[in-house]
């Protein structure tokens, strides 16, 4: 595992107990009510959490609608521990890296990542993987730290030397055309001041 992973994976195991109340986690809170609306528009059975954290997203799904098949993967142990504690046995949780999905092709309805794209240090590795596992038709959620161009530009001289994985801010741009690369109808929106979500289908 090459260091930005270790060291994702190091910060998220340390932020792990304290992550669904602190500002360490506030602006992936921020983001939960915006994609259960765009969820809300989606028809699907299947969905799969990328870089699940404390499984916040996947228990709101799951009050939403019990019958579910939800399945969440992220690289931090202790993160999974905490999802574990609160989600029932149905949601299947793993313990793993974005880059190497261990599901077969066509596997999920929908794909959705909060607050964790920038962590990714080969970013379209990821999305080549979620396209892999996402069944035809398929949709690919997430949402992310957003800045304007010169927070953005601030923001990435300083990620450079992070200590908890922090990899990329990406503008409009470079995400729509990352995501043009494997996906069909991309969109993106800016959220607040400091996030935006984008989509697109296989």
């Amino acid at each position: 595992m090459n260091t930005i992973k270790e060291y994702s994976k190091a910060a998220f195991n340390q932020q792990a107990a304290t992550y669904d109340k602190d500002i360490k986690g506030q602006h992936a809170r921020s983001l939960y009510p915006v994609l259960l609306e765009k969820l809300s528009h989606i028809p699907f059975q299947s969905a799969l959490d990328l870089g699940c954290g404390t499984g916040e997203m996947l228990k709101l799904i799951l009050q939403e609608d019990v019958g579910k098949e939800l399945y969440g993967i992220d690289l931090s142990e202790k993160m999974l521990y905490v999802a574990k504690s609160k989600l029932p046995e149905q949601v299947k949780l793993l313990l793993g890296d974005s880059e190497s999905l261990p599901f077969p092709n066509n596997t999920f309805d929908v794909v959705f990542c909060n607050d964790s794209f920038h962590h990714y240090p080969a970013p379209r590795n990821v999305l080549s993987e979620v396209h892999r596992v996402l069944k035809p038709g398929g949709t690919f959620l997430m949402g992310d730290c957003w800045q304007p161009l010169v927070g953005c530009i601030i923001m990435n001289f300083y990620m450079r030397h992070s200590k908890e994985g922090d990899v990329k801010i990406y503008s409009e741009a470079e995400i729509v055309s990352m995501l043009s690369e494997y996906f069909r109808n991309v969109s993106w929106e800016q959220i607040g001041n400091t996030a935006c979500i984008a989509m697109g289908t296989k």
